[in-house]
């Protein structure tokens, strides 16, 4: 979250998610979403 803020300013600011789930592919530690919208 404050690295989103750093990086984007104000702009950065999201909403957060959490699932639990018992194990993830790949024996992953985390997964991480995110949606972008980039302006040219």
């Amino acid at each position: 979250s404050g690295l989103l803020v750093q990086v984007f300013g104000e702009e950065g600011r999201h909403a957060r998610s959490a699932v639990g789930v018992s194990e993830l592919p790949l024996n992953a530690a985390v997964e991480v979403e995110a949606v972008f919208r980039v302006e040219a």
